[in-house]
């Protein structure tokens, strides 16, 4: 039996794409288990890592919102190819890092093609597909999203015991490779498409706004900056993102127009994305790192721990959409960010004695209460956006996304040198074991505070909102979804 051409080239495409995001999504896990290990490498204490991390999202929030005209402006082709092999090299410097300093550069290349691998991929699959058949196509691609944070750091703690660390990077090349090679024969172009001025000024200013304000907060700890240089950065970030408003509303075409905060789901959900994600996502960051710095788990091992909040995660996805519809976006998101909250302050009962199961089960509710949250979040954030909004405020909810990501690290990072400083030794490279715990114990307590308190945001909701269509299509995202 003859496969139809169309639908042969349909099959490669989404393949294509679920190769890219794999990848993706697979690096953005696949580090956290790794930094003790690059810090003992570099010869750079494992609690001031975390500018690996902040480089990549960074990088990504700042190109995101670029993303949609660049694949107009120069192909959906030609920009996927590009996206992987910058990828690809980005992640080749990685391994070649001799210092901290080269690996964040190279952090950097490695975030730029990442950020216009799904964007980029998912335009195409939405030009290639009709609309009865694209849902289906973008649950396809979902696949990897789910998988690659499954097993990324199982897969680094591995990779790391049986080789080093270089080897997390270097698995990327020859997946990069035949993505490349692949997306240059089988993908096609795409039609012509006519491409407004791009609003150069209006991202130099909200691209200054971001960097500056995340230099700022790492500088706290990881750049090591005094109180002098972290207040200039701060007011000079804060000039930068009130100029960009300021451009924007004169602007006949700003990258993100001012009218959108007027739809008030996406003014609130937007807020809650940031201030909650402050919190909860550095919770990949901080869990692996205490389990082996404190608690003297080998790489595989915090791995492994870390299967129970991917596992439960996956598991509560079906169950989000009815709870949602029953009790209303204002009582989901109001309670279930608390439940995160106070998950996340639950950490700091963990110590040597504790049982196996209890450190297990605490890791599975956070799964399972924070990714509810993500979609809670995110569906609420779009469902009311039509037309042209829509598109522009996904790409919005993207880069706030993956900002507060990086932010989030940068905060817990500056957090837990700070306490590692009044409390313990220091932060010095030498800290081992017992001596970091009570830093690790106070910064959970913090950064679960920061979540509890950001549930003040979702009470701002009217009471009788409706859930209106919760689609499980692209729109319901999360960080690692499409």
């Amino acid at each position: 039996m003859t496969v139809d051409p169309e639908v042969r080239s349909q099959q490669r495409l989404l393949w294509l794409v679920a190769l890219g995001f794999f990848m993706q999504t697979l690096d953005a896990t696949i580090v956290n288990t790794a930094l003790p290990a690059m810090a003992q490498s570099l010869h750079e204490s494992p609690l001031r890592m975390q500018s690996v991390i902040v480089a990549y999202s960074l990088a990504m929030a700042m190109l995101i919102p670029a993303s949609g005209w660049v694949a107009d402006r120069f192909g959906t082709r030609r920009v996927y190819v590009v996206a992987i092999t910058l990828f690809a090299v980005g992640s080749l410097l990685c391994a070649m890092s001799t210092s901290l300093a080269l690996l964040v550069a190279s952090r950097v290349v490695q975030g730029l093609g990442g950020a216009l691998l799904l964007p980029v991929g998912r335009l195409a699959v939405l030009r290639t597909f009709p609309k009865e058949r694209f849902l289906q196509a973008m649950s396809f691609i979902a696949i990897p999203g789910l998988i690659g944070p499954l097993i990324g750091p199982t897969l680094g703690g591995w990779l790391v015991e049986v080789a080093s660390w270089h080897w997390i990077f270097l698995i990327n090349l020859p997946v990069g490779v035949i993505g490349a090679v692949a997306a240059y024969f089988f993908m096609r172009s795409g039609p012509a498409v006519t491409v407004a001025r791009f609003d150069w000024s209006g991202y130099l200013w909200l691209a200054t706004g971001m960097v500056t304000l995340s230099l700022a907060l790492d500088g706290l700890s990881g750049l090591g900056l005094g109180q002098a240089g972290v207040l200039v950065l701060l007011v000079f970030g804060l000039a930068s993102l009130v100029a960009y408003w300021l451009h924007a509303m004169r602007s006949p075409a700003p990258l993100f127009a001012p009218q959108l905060f007027g739809v008030v789901s996406l003014a609130i959900g937007l807020l809650g994305n940031l201030f909650s994600r402050l919190g909860s996502s550095c919770m990949p960051f901080l869990v692996p790192l205490l389990l082996q710095v404190s608690l003297g788990y080998s790489p595989f091992e915090a791995g492994l721990m870390m299967l129970p909040v991917a596992m439960a995660g996956m598991a509560v996805k079906r169950i989000t959409t009815p709870l949602i519809t029953r009790l209303g976006y204002r009582r989901v998101l109001v309670g279930n960010t608390a439940l995160v909250g106070l998950a996340m302050m639950s950490f700091a009962l963990i110590n040597p004695g504790q049982p196996l199961g209890l450190r297990l089960l605490q890791l599975a509710v956070f799964g399972a209460v924070n990714s509810i949250q993500f979609t809670a979040m995110n569906t609420l954030t779009l469902k009311d956006l039509e037309g042209s909004q829509a598109s522009s405020g996904n790409s919005l909810l993207s880069m706030v996304q993956m900002l507060a990501m990086g932010m989030g690290v940068a905060v817990a990072g500056a957090v837990l040198a700070g306490f590692a400083a009044l409390l313990g030794p220091g932060g010095n490279a030498s800290a081992t074991h017992l001596d970091t715990l009570a830093s690790f114990h106070a910064t959970f307590v913090t950064m679960g505070f920061i979540t509890l308190a950001s549930a003040a945001i979702f009470w701002q909701l009217p009471s009788g909102l409706e859930p209106g269509l919760l689609r499980g299509d692209a729109s319901a995202a999360g960080p690692h979804e499409p």
